[in-house]
């Protein structure tokens, strides 16, 4: 199989890390290869926030949870059964305690399409370095408190589009589940 084509179906998200940390300069490939995603008209409206303190992340998490909370509260109870699973093999049931958050950050306008694909070439790329990663939905939220948005440095009209945890998986990385057929139209 081409090999980009078995990464894609390869990428699976890693809830579970290890401790060990993920080195700078793969760190820093990645953040090359997410940086290579198209943008209207050749923007590129982001930038990124790159945590590895523990100190950091515990704080991150500390002020998500809250918000994670009264989040679940609102989802179906089907939801919530799935994430009552995931979160008991997990202390930090927002950025699953990973060695790695990286904050994908962009400006209005092309932003919010542009971004999500950057994300996606980070989460690519992670999966061919065997680094596993996870797109957090929840993490993006807490960027409404003053504190954090002091901590990641946002700007004026800067929007946290997508933290990305990553970390090497701790019990490999996930079978892929069986995915519906796509919804096609042929005109």
């Amino acid at each position: 199989m081409n090999p980009v084509m078995e990464n894609i179906q390869q990428r699976r998200s890693v809830r579970l890390f290890e401790l060990r940390p993920i080195a700078k300069n793969a760190l820093e490939r990645l953040l090359e290869a997410a940086n290579q995603a198209p943008s209207g008209s050749n923007v590129q409206p982001w930038r990124f926030v790159v945590v590895e303190s523990a100190e950091v992340r515990a704080k991150l998490a500390t002020l998500a949870l809250p918000l994670y909370q009264k989040w679940l509260a609102s989802t179906p109870p089907e939801f919530r059964q799935r994430r009552a699973l995931v979160d008991s093999k997990n202390t930090d049931p927002v950025y699953y305690s990973a060695p790695a958050i990286v904050f994908v950050i962009g400006k209005g306008g092309s932003g919010v399409l542009d971004c999500p694909m950057v994300c996606q070439n980070l989460m690519l790329a992670a999966r061919s370095l065997e680094i596993g990663s996870c797109w957090v939905f929840i993490g993006s939220l807490v960027t409404a408190n003053p504190e954090v948005k002091n901590l990641l440095q946002l700007a004026e009209g800067e929007k946290v589009y997508g933290p990305i945890v990553l970390g090497y998986p701790r019990d490999g990385f996930p079978e892929a589940p069986i995915k519906k057929a796509p919804l096609v139209n042929w005109l």
